[in-house]
């Protein structure tokens, strides 16, 4: 892009921001900046500061996967991927700004015919980046369906095919594994999950208010029969959604994952539920914060075998409240999985490094590198700050960042 061309999208950015919304509640740092600046090297300096090194000190690299990783592309390539047109059109400003911050998080090329390949090739090179053996797991996403199954296409934001991502994982097996995202709903959903398995991937992905999935509809039963028969677990948001349209916020109530659990299904909650609020009763007589709900659930008997969180988007300014009570519940920790969102912690105003110091989260030292490190390699920036993170000298336990072990299935 042209400095003329990176000053447009910076001033429309910020002409737009404010009509979006979107960023509501979140602690926007002038000092950072608005764009990530997407430089491609990382200078022998920044990689073997003692920051960086300390991060990976006592891991095993091969064990440590990043287990939440989006795609996305505009299917220039024949990919299949899809964006929502509207999200490109600036008089739908909160879908145009999310599309210019996750363009320029990835460090896309827009140029015609390069989006779906220079999404991946700079993805690719942030994994070569870390120490080898990381791998990043690769979501693809299903449409929002109607209640038939349909793909309701005016009302999904994007859409992210199975073959697409698992052919991916095919291509590149020393830096990229799989998950499926397999709608409850749809007619084949069962045939679909097993072609799934037989291909190797390593769990289901579903952002129920986006895709208008209710997890604890009794239609999905054999669903999760059919994951708890393939060893399968499902990785499923909850809480509220920010990044894409929704069918209604209470398709993220944590307590909605009790049938799932109780049908003995493997649950990921995707960032702990960390934004909104619940009904903690299908009366609708009180709330609760969705990540006390959580907590209500974590700390359920019956549910220690086969409920995790994982720990994705947690220092975002809205959602880095919980941040605390998660570095101190060090019995939840070996039920905690790493996972950075990507590309999110690559949109600069999303997460404000001096907020988490502030908080007392995280040591003033560090926030420089971080800052250059989020120009260069987003993965490494999120891995390397959440391994900073700690409170009252105690940080996020091992296990929390080698995921590894647990898509391995069972026998």
């Amino acid at each position: 892009m042209t400095p003329f061309g990176r000053k447009r999208r910076r001033l429309l950015l910020g002409a737009s921001v404010a009509a979006s919304g979107w960023l509501t509640g979140c602690d926007f740092s002038l000092r950072d900046g608005v764009l990530n600046a997407c430089l491609a090297e990382l200078p022998a300096d920044l990689r073997e500061h003692p920051l960086v090194t300390a991060a990976w000190n006592g891991l095993d690299a091969a064990k440590v996967w990043d287990t939440h990783c989006h795609v996305f592309g505009n299917g220039d390539s024949g990919s299949g991927l899809w964006f929502n047109p509207r999200m490109e059109q600036i008089w739908h400003p909160r879908g145009y700004v999310q599309r210019e911050f996750y363009v320029n998080a990835s460090c896309v090329d827009e140029t015609p015919g390069k989006v779906d390949t220079s999404f991946v090739e700079r993805l690719l090179a942030q994994c070569r980046g870390m120490a080898p053996g990381f791998h990043a797991l690769l979501f693809a996403f299903d449409w929002a369906r109607d209640e038939a199954g349909v793909p309701l296409t005016d009302r999904s934001t994007l859409y992210v095919p199975d073959d697409y991502v698992a052919g991916l994982a095919f291509s590149h097996p020393a830096h990229f594994a799989w998950v499926a995202s397999i709608h409850p709903y749809d007619p084949r959903a069962l045939d679909r999950l097993d072609a799934a398995a037989a291909r190797g991937a390593l769990a289901i992905k579903w952002l129920p208010s986006a895709q208008n999935i209710d997890p604890a509809d009794a239609r999905c039963e054999r669903f999760y029969g059919k994951l708890v028969a393939l060893r399968m677990p499902l990785i499923t948001h909850a809480g509220d959604e920010r990044a894409v349209h929704g069918f209604g916020e209470h398709l993220g109530n944590p307590l909605r994952l009790r049938r799932p659990l109780d049908a003995g299904v493997r649950v990921v909650v995707a960032h702990c539920a960390s934004l909104g609020s619940g009904h903690i009763d299908d009366l609708l007589s009180a709330k609760l914060s969705n990540f006390d709900l959580f907590a209500q659930l974590m700390d359920n008997a019956s549910y220690r075998a086969n409920l995790f969180g994982d720990i994705s988007a947690i220092t975002q300014g809205n959602r880095m409240s919980v941040v605390a009570t998660l570095l101190e519940r060090r019995d939840w920790h070996d039920r905690l999985l790493n996972g950075s969102d990507y590309p999110l912690p690559g949109v600069v105003p999303l997460i404000s490094l001096t907020a988490l110091v502030d908080r007392h989260l995280l040591e003033a030292s560090t926030v420089e590198p971080l800052r250059r490190l989020r120009d260069i390699n987003v993965l490494l920036y999120d891995f390397v700050l959440k391994r900073s993170l700690n409170k009252d000298g105690q940080g996020f336990a091992k296990p929390v960042f080698e995921t590894a072990p647990f898509f391995n299935r069972p026998a």
